[in-house]
């Protein structure tokens, strides 16, 4: 079945939907969608080609999660982990989606995405609390 007709029979209901009264844009919460808008440029399911960055089951680095376009179902998901310091990391995800022309469109949300996971997984700066003055 092809993307666009995929899509159009789960645009408006699926399961991974949010919807609220006060939010103008419908959330999604599907796996490799980088952005987690219900929009088809960024849908996880309908595409033969997908990508997701997830943070590392050890918190150190992220995943990268992508679909092989041509095989078996149960083989598509592909999953590797980045944790070489973050220049490396990105450097290696950019050469990943580029270099292999696959979903250029989706390069600079994962780019994104990937950075904010690195990001949170980084220490909080400690405040040195200030001496008081004795007299």
């Amino acid at each position: 079945m092809s993307a666009h007709l995929t899509w159009m029979i789960i645009r408006n209901n699926n399961s991974y939907l949010v919807k609220k009264r006060d939010i103008k844009k419908p959330f999604s919460t599907e796996p490799n969608n980088l952005n987690n808008l219900s929009s088809f440029r960024y849908n996880g399911l309908v595409h033969k080609k997908s990508v997701g960055i997830v943070a590392a089951p050890d918190n150190k680095g992220f995943t990268v999660v992508y679909k092989k376009a041509k095989a078996a179902p149960a083989k598509s998901v592909v999953k590797r982990t980045m944790k070489t310091g973050p220049r490396r990391s990105l450097y290696k995800l950019k050469r990943l989606l580029n270099a292999n022309k696959y979903r250029t469109d989706l390069t600079k949300a994962a780019l994104r995405r990937a950075s904010a996971v690195l990001r949170s997984q980084r220490p909080l700066p400690v405040k040195k609390a200030r001496a008081k003055k004795s007299d």
